[in-house]
């Protein structure tokens, strides 16, 4: 695939071609962003940063010593690549770990099933196991029509529909309400346990973990298991037989106490505008089930090589970039919430805002969502990255990915380079998440579309906030 980007490449878009609304992209600005993406399709420094963490960290489960040793990881490679300014930045979190389990269907005959326990899920009794028949819901609105005490003494179990592999990944958000919500209503129900269908596209037996949404700060009494699509069918066809399925479960699931989490900072300072910042970056931390090379070492590793290939430059960009690899995301957005709060002083100076966490496929699409003036130069970096096979999405498109929700809500300007994420699911929060899923090719072209964007965002004398400021 490089060969065929590096060809279309070798195209160049003079200053005319880029015209956009009246705004005219400087020659020598093009140039260099033309530059810089040629450089990151030959680079494999995103391939080799996400090989280092994947492998010399591993997995890197929120709070934990492993998100602490990743944590070091980033330190050491932002001194390494060059930054100008790197720093930790420290938070308190409450610590939920797996521990250990076990799930068995015990009737009409015994067979061992694929489960994870998910994130905010109780144990089942002290050196105990929960032993009890199931209730079959076809799926989430049938468990949420119950009647307080209903499910007294039994398992419930929320089957529902395999996700359909799409582009967006649009069936996520409906799909993801039974691994939410499931546990308050199976615990009004008096459910001993709760078993949902796991949240993925994928047909193997994976089962995909993730996080539970908390009621009124309150989290599950109970075990809470995800059950891997092909087990789930399977328990759909014996309750449609008409058999009787009884389970045991067993798990060691529980909050630890307070830790200490923290979000690593790495700044390429800018030369005339060094208070206005361009902010990228991942999530550092990951489940614990695979090593986090899809979700989300590979959008640290693509925004970090970006950053750290325009630090090659001769000079720095007029405008601050931060790149932050934020910490326990998968746990509700901890980090990205904690940065918020401690640079609300600043908010103000975040002229632009994006993350990568959809994998490590191509970018296909670039949206944004910035002000009027801005928009003519995002329109002249789809230009720029066109030829790597990017269309120009929506100019008016909220997003900019999951870590940049509270920097969204407060007005500052987002874009969104859209990963084709037909298989992302198939992997996501699955012990199948592991850098052999990653094409070397493949990330490279993230790394040339984020590198044209984000130079050219920290060196234009362009204003993307004003019509944000009051939203």
């Amino acid at each position: 695939m490089k060969s065929i980007i590096a060809l279309g490449m070798t195209v160049f878009l003079s200053a005319e071609i880029l015209a956009q609304d009246g705004f005219v992209l400087p020659a020598g600005d093009a140039d260099t962003a033309q530059a810089l993406v040629e450089t990151a399709l030959d680079s494999d420094l995103a391939w080799d940063i996400v090989e280092s963490l994947t492998t010399s960290v591993g997995p890197r489960l929120a709070g934990s010593e492993a998100e602490a040793r990743a944590r070091a990881w980033g330190e050491e490679l932002g001194r390494e690549l060059g930054f100008d300014r790197v720093s930790v930045e420290p938070f308190t979190m409450e610590f939920w770990e797996r521990g250990e389990m076990e799930i068995v269907m015990t009737a009409p005959y015994e067979q061992a099933l694929y489960g994870s326990a998910l994130g905010g899920s109780g144990r089942s009794p002290f050196l105990g196991a929960v032993n009890a028949e199931i209730v079959y819901f076809r799926n989430i609105d049938a468990l949420t029509a119950i009647e307080d005490g209903a499910l007294d003494g039994k398992i419930a179990f929320v089957d529902g529909d395999a996700m359909v592999p799409s582009q967006t990944g649009a069936g996520y958000g409906p799909s993801n309400q039974r691994r939410r919500i499931g546990w308050q209503h199976a615990e009004r129900g008096g459910a001993e346990a709760l078993v949902v269908r796991s949240v993925g596209s994928d047909s193997h037996r994976m089962p995909h973990t993730g996080m539970m949404s908390s009621m009124d700060g309150e989290w599950a009494d109970i075990p809470v298991i995800a059950v891997s699509n092909p087990d789930a069918d399977h328990l759909r066809r014996l309750h449609n037989s008409g058999e009787a399925i009884e389970m045991r479960i067993r798990s060691t699931a529980g909050w630890r106490g307070e830790v200490t989490s923290g979000n690593v900072v790495l700044d390429l300072i800018g030369r005339e505008n060094p208070d206005e910042i361009v902010l990228i970056g991942g999530h550092l931390d990951s489940w614990d089930q695979g090593t986090g090379a899809v979700d989300d070492g590979a959008g640290v590793a693509i925004t970090t090589a970006a950053a750290a290939l325009i630090a090659q430059l001769p000079q720095r960009p007029r405008r601050t970039i931060r790149v932050v690899m934020f910490g326990a995301e998968e746990v509700g957005l901890l980090g990205a919430r904690a940065y918020a709060e401690q640079h609300a002083d600043e908010i103000g100076n975040h002229v632009l805002a994006t993350e990568s966490d959809f994998g490590a496929r191509t970018v296909w699409q670039l949206v944004s969502n910035v002000s009027d003036e801005g928009t003519p130069a995002i329109d002249a970096v789809g230009d720029i990255i066109g030829p790597l096979g990017i269309v120009r999405g929506g100019s008016n498109v909220p997003g900019g990915g999951p870590d940049i929700i509270p920097l969204a809500m407060q007005g500052v300007p987002t874009v969104r380079l859209s990963q084709n994420g037909s298989d992302y699911f198939d992997l996501h929060h699955t012990p199948d998440d592991t850098l052999d899923k990653i094409d070397p090719d493949e990330l490279a072209q993230n790394v040339a579309a984020y590198v044209a964007l984000v130079y050219l965002a920290a060196e234009l004398d362009v204003d993307f906030r004003s019509a944000t400021e009051d939203e």
